[in-house]
């Protein structure tokens, strides 16, 4: 599906399948996104400040210079996703899955990475 730059602000889309989905330059600022299957998912520049992503599949997603400012990633899997220059300033990723992710430029500031796995992280 191709979801560039929807505004999907606020929106409770927690499980929901959109793998492979076309989300650039969206707005999920707030969005619930809970287990959500977003692997594959293109989020470059993307909007997901707030937004609840705690035990969503984001393997191979592209979250390239997203701003996940606040983001909730507990138990999130993002194995192989693309994390180069994205804002995670202040995200929660309490026991996610970061094996052989690239967060390259990224901003990990006040960011809490207890019990993450960062096996071959590309930093």
């Amino acid at each position: 599906a191709d979801l560039s730059g929807a505004n999907l602000s606020g929106a409770d889309l927690s499980g929901a399948d959109l793998t492979d989905a076309n989300l650039k330059w969206a707005d999920l600022s707030g969005a619930r996104l809970s287990k959500a299957d977003l692997s594959g998912v293109g989020l470059s520049w993307a909007n997901l400040s707030g937004a609840d992503l705690s035990g969503a599949n984001l393997k191979w997603a592209n979250l390239s210079g997203a701003d996940l400012t606040k983001a909730d990633l507990t138990k999130a899997d993002l194995t192989k996703a693309d994390l180069s220059g994205a804002n995670l300033s202040g995200a929660d990723l309490t026991d996610a899955n970061l094996k052989w992710a690239d967060l390259e430029g990224a901003d990990l500031k006040w960011v809490n990475l207890a019990g993450v796995n960062l096996s071959g992280v590309k930093r």
